[in-house]
């Protein structure tokens, strides 16, 4: 869901990237939730490292809300280095020097792959409001026929954070007998109901904007650029602990001495929030924003399973990693055991681990060596039980 900013990674060179985008064809459509049939659609994504000779080294990379497939290698349109570059590379918890790396954009999105901004072939114009509302199932059946069209069966491992985890959950449960491994980060089972509201806040300060032009804004020229920018603010505050925030910024004003007693940005948590509502208004597109965050506000694994949780991960023998993070009131950490005690009553195989940190939700992107190491260890350990040692 968050996209940090850059400077607080650990500092690590971006590794050789393969780009791809692969194209389903009209008689190749994806089966939407909603009922509706996706086609023509293409998925947009990325590889790091050699893909063995059985094919049984694949570790699929699920992005978060408003990331994107350039998980380790500079991004195209901002020029910022690989989000996940801390953990993608040779030596680091995903070795690229052992594991064949696959990171798609989600449908939905618009870094490559079909969402709202692409060209619905029926009109010659942009899909806008008539793209088809999607799920985290539609994204994790997307990403199936990808890989199946790679050749790509079975996963080594599956693992995200935040929209990612849910991802990953999905795919556990949809495709036990495909995952080897899965590691959720910062996620939940479900959208809490504190979260699906800041979703519709940040919705409505879109679709306020008087240049939303009812979801038709690419036709007319111009963008709702004031609506997504406060809704990336809004949203930006909820990536971040109250600790974080103080750390960071306090009450310290910005390159002033005394406040203005008026209402531009007096101080530096102010400044700090408006960037990050302009710079995410040049690389994001209005309508992915409303449609993926309508896709988290859907998921819900245990509805899909008889309200019991537990029974969509009856039988697995995926092996499970979690992870959460003691300051992150985004998906605190009561969410993510929630998801261990469904797997304790289906008698999954499954760690977990709460780090320590004020760095909120987004503490998953970030340097925590207790991160790493517990990546290390229990991809280590699945690594020679798939006999990759």
């Amino acid at each position: 869901m968050s996209e940090t900013s850059q400077k607080d990674h650990p500092a690590q060179p971006d590794i050789k990237a393969t780009r791809a985008k692969m194209t389903f064809g009209p008689g190749e459509p994806l089966t939407l939730d909603c009922g509706v049939q996706l086609a023509p659609f293409t998925i947009a994504y990325e590889t790091y490292g050699t893909l063995n000779a059985d094919k049984s080294n694949v570790v699929l990379v699920c992005h978060a809300l408003t990331l994107d497939h350039h998980a380790a290698s500079q991004n195209p349109v901002t020029g910022k280095p690989g989000w996940w570059n801390s953990i993608i590379g040779p030596g680091l918890p995903l070795d690229t020097d052992r594991f064949f790396i696959v990171c798609q954009n989600v449908i939905g999105s618009c870094m490559g792959t079909t969402g709202p901004k692409e060209i619905n072939p029926r009109t010659g114009t942009a899909y806008g409001l008539n793209f088809p509302v999607i799920t985290i199932a539609d994204m994790v059946r997307a990403q199936a026929m990808c890989l199946e069209q790679l050749g790509i069966r079975d996963l080594f491992c599956v693992i995200g954070g935040s929209m990612g985890g849910m991802q990953v959950l999905q795919w556990a449960s949809a495709y036990p007998e495909r995952v080897f491994s899965a590691i959720p980060m910062a996620t939940a089972a479900r959208h809490s109901a504190q979260n699906i509201a800041f979703h519709e806040v940040g919705r409505q300060a879109i679709m306020a904007d008087a240049d939303w032009r009812m979801g038709d804004y690419i036709a007319a020229g111009v963008t709702p650029s004031k609506g997504l920018a406060v809704a990336r603010m809004a949203a930006h505050i909820t990536y971040l602990s109250e600790p974080a925030l103080h750390r960071k910024f306090g009450r310290n004003l910005q390159d002033r001495e005394k406040v203005t007693f008026g209402f531009d940005a007096d101080f530096q948590v102010e400044s700090y929030l408006r960037y990050q509502g302009s710079s995410f208004v040049d690389r994001f597109d209005a309508n992915s924003y409303l449609y993926i965050t309508r896709a988290m506000d859907y998921f819900d694994l245990a509805a899909d399973h008889g309200g019991v949780l537990a029974n969509a991960f009856r039988n697995t023998k995926t092996r499970f990693c979690l992870f959460s993070f003691s300051s992150d009131w985004l998906f605190p950490t009561s969410d993510n055991r929630q998801i261990v005690h469904a797997l304790n009553a289906a008698a999954a195989n499954v760690s977990f681990v709460e780090i320590e940190t004020d760095k909120g939700h987004d503490a998953f992107l970030l340097d925590e060596p207790e991160l790493f190491a517990t990546l290390n260890g229990f991809i280590g350990s699945a690594a020679r039980q798939r006999g990759l040692a």
